[in-house]
């Protein structure tokens, strides 16, 4: 019921901002640098790139404690099978983020082009 009663407030005051002319004036805004199709393409590109090296970074550091809890059980049963759990998927959570870089990269070639040049020279496609 109270999911009823946010969209009702949503909506009246979706239709408040309509009808009291603040969407005309929001419409009114000073003319700016619109934003361009490379823009976008860079802002996406730096930001799979950022967190595809925050996923390995996590997924190192996690693979490391494993190890370490691994060293230090000792004869303890269970702190034994935690860190090979967390081992195992720590190494699958860093291969999967991986192969969503991989994915990722293809993708971009594919829509730049990139991906079907034979030959490049500084960054230059030669032969294609």
């Amino acid at each position: 019921m109270k999911t009823v009663y946010k969209i009702l407030f949503i909506l009246l005051l979706f239709l408040a901002v309509a009808y009291t002319g603040w969407a005309s004036q929001l419409a009114d805004l000073p003319p700016g640098r619109p934003i361009t199709l490379p823009e976008v393409d860079s802002l996406i590109d730096q930001i799979a790139r950022f967190l595809v090296v925050v996923s390995v970074l996590i997924a190192v550091i996690m693979i490391v404690w494993s190890g370490i809890t691994y060293m230090s059980a000792g004869s303890n049963v269970t702190k034994v099978s935690e860190a090979q759990t967390r081992l195992k998927n720590s190494v699958i959570g860093a291969a999967i983020v991986l192969g969503v870089g991989v994915i990722i990269n293809t993708i971009a070639g594919i829509v730049t082009r990139d991906f079907f040049c034979q030959f490049q020279l500084f960054g230059v496609c030669i032969i294609r």
